[in-house]
Order: C-alpha cells, then structure tokens, then sequence
C-alpha cells in the first residue's frame, strides 16, 4: 500500500515537473523571441545607418575603416538573427534545411568573432595612438588599416569555419527538426573559442585602456570626465556582453545537471546579451566621438530635408519653371 502511495506521489512530481519546464519554457521562448526581435531590429537600422554614413558621407580615415570593419560585421550578424528567431519561436524546430543551418551557424560565429577582434584592434589602435603619437603620425595610414581588416576577417574565417563543417541538422521526429553541432570536440572546442575570444581580447582591452586612463590622469590639461567614462563604458560593455556567454556555454557544455534550471536560464540570457552587442557597438564605439556624432546627424538631417523638399516639389503646380543654375548644378 506504501510502495502504491509513493508511485502515486512520484508520478504526480515528475508531471508536476515537466508542467513547469514546459511552462518554462514557454515564457523563455517567447521573451527571447521579443528580445531577439529588438536586438535584429537595432542592429540592421543603427549599424546600417553607420555603414551608409561612412561609406559615402565620411572622409576615408583610420578611424572609418575601424568603423566601417565593425558596423559591417554586427550589421551581417543581424541580418542572419531572423533565421533564428523563428527556430526559438517553434519550440527549437528548424524549418530551413541543412544548408541554412550551417551558414547561419557560420555567419553567426564568423561575425561575433570579427567583432570582438575589432574591438580589440580599435583598442591597441588608441594605446598606439596615445604612446607612440610620432611612429602612429607616419605609419598609421588608411592602407595600414586595410590590411589590418583584412588579416582580422581572414582569421575570423578560419576560427569559424569548424561550424560551417560540423553544423548539421537532427530530425527528433516528423514534426521537429534542431540545428546543431554534430562534432566530438565540442567540449574543446568552447574553452578554446573562451581564451581566443574572451581571455586574450580582454586582458589587451584592459592593459591599453588602462594605459590611456594613466596618460590621462598625468595630463594636467583635461578637465573633462568623458574619456574616463568613455573608458569605463568600453571596458564593462565588453564584460557584461561577452563573459555571461562563455562562462554559462562551458556550463551548459560540461553538463551541470545539479544546477540545470540555472545554467538554463543563464546560458539563454547570456546569448541574448552576447547578441545585444551588435546593436551597443555602434552607440558605443562610434556615436561617443563627437565630430563623427555632429556629422553624422547632420547628413541624416539634411537626407530628410532633401527627401521632404522633393516631394513638395513634386506637388508644387510651378514645378515646371525653370530653376536657377547652381539648382541644376546639384541635381
């Protein structure tokens, strides 16, 4: 009678259980989906913004290339987020083929990866700048800065490409489909791509920041805090977007089954925070440098009154006269 009771009483706590991971995991899905959404949204709007303004607006510099590099790479990345959010939104069904799924596992991880080397690149950048003004006025060239893209991007390839080979896709059943990695160094493989592109990336960003911080303290003529929260910001926005994403990836990797719910829930928001960077990067690392931030707003502005001075000649009945010289001039 006992042993009957306590069946009972099991099977009511394994369905209680699975009612809540499967309510769990509805309201998980359907917050990411959202947060997702916004992140795409922000990504494609700002850094294509930043990509048009420096392509065709902005004067060829060091700077623009950096900038250019990196709007170009967050911008890709949130082309291919709404492949993934439709995967989120089914439940973890992938309704896109094999093929899809490994160029968005590549695209994903070539562009993340591209990104924080950027950051990184930008960062020794502003140390050399600031510790070497002579070497940097004579060799610090925009055809420098190319190569240096270039080199960046190529090394990003082939730090992704292992996710080109190995994405695959797993039919469940008739009606569910996942994306994944089909490869035995997996484990590996997510230590490797924490040092690489956590480790490594942040020590250089701390040591050059740091270094500029001292250089600006010894100036006696800044009275200005913005550089130091300019500082502060790079520094805790790299952080809090990329340490979340390894720590609870090699959580989620290795298995920690006494701390599943948690590693669950973190290992979901830390992607959503590692994705938040794509659109943090162009406020963070572009809008913060004044001159660019005026320019920048002054095109947009001028872009709209253009647009909006065309229509109402469209509309005007004297459209048709004729229109001074330095009009026809600029058309």
């Amino acid at each position: 009678m006992s042993g009957s009771m306590e069946t009972t009483d099991t099977t009511e706590e394994t369905h209680t259980d699975q009612e809540f991971d499967t309510g769990l995991s509805k309201i998980l899905n359907v917050s990411s989906t959202g947060v997702l959404s916004g992140i795409c949204l922000l990504g494609i709007t700002g850094n294509g913004l930043v990509i048009w303004f420096v392509a065709f607006k902005m004067k060829k510099t060091v700077n623009s290339v950096w900038f250019l590099s990196l709007a170009f790479a967050d911008f890709t990345f949130s082309l291919f987020l709404p492949l993934t959010i439709p995967y989120i939104a089914l439940d973890i069904h992938w309704p896109f083929g094999t093929f899809m799924c490994k160029l968005s596992c590549f695209a994903l991880f070539l562009n993340m990866s591209a990104s924080v080397l950027q950051l990184t690149v930008i960062s020794i950048d502003r140390w050399m700048s600031v510790v070497f003004p002579v070497w940097c006025q004579n060799h610090r060239t925009v055809s420098l800065a190319m190569k240096v893209v270039l080199a960046l991007w190529i090394i990003s390839f082939l730090l992704s490409i292992s996710y080109f080979i190995y994405a695959n896709t797993y039919h469940v059943n008739e009606a569910i489909v996942i994306c994944y990695l089909d490869w035995s160094i997996h484990d590996t493989q997510v230590i490797i791509r924490f040092i690489i592109l956590f480790v490594i990336p942040f020590t250089i960003i701390i040591f050059c920041y740091t270094v500029i911080f001292l250089r600006i303290q010894r100036n006696c003529r800044v009275t200005s805090t913005k550089p130091y929260k300019v500082i502060v910001a790079v520094i805790i926005s790299f952080f809090v977007c990329w340490f979340p994403y390894h720590v609870f990836s090699i959580m989620y990797s290795y298995g920690m089954h006494d701390l599943r719910l948690v590693v669950l829930i973190g290992y979901i928001i830390s992607h959503l925070l590692a994705f938040s960077n794509s659109c943090v990067n162009p406020l963070l690392f572009v809008f913060i440098d004044q001159n660019f931030k005026q320019n920048f707003w002054s095109a947009i502005k001028s872009g709209f009154e253009r647009a909006f001075t065309e229509d109402t000649n469209l509309t005007d009945p004297n459209r048709h006269r004729v229109l001074p010289d330095h009009a026809i001039s600029q058309m």
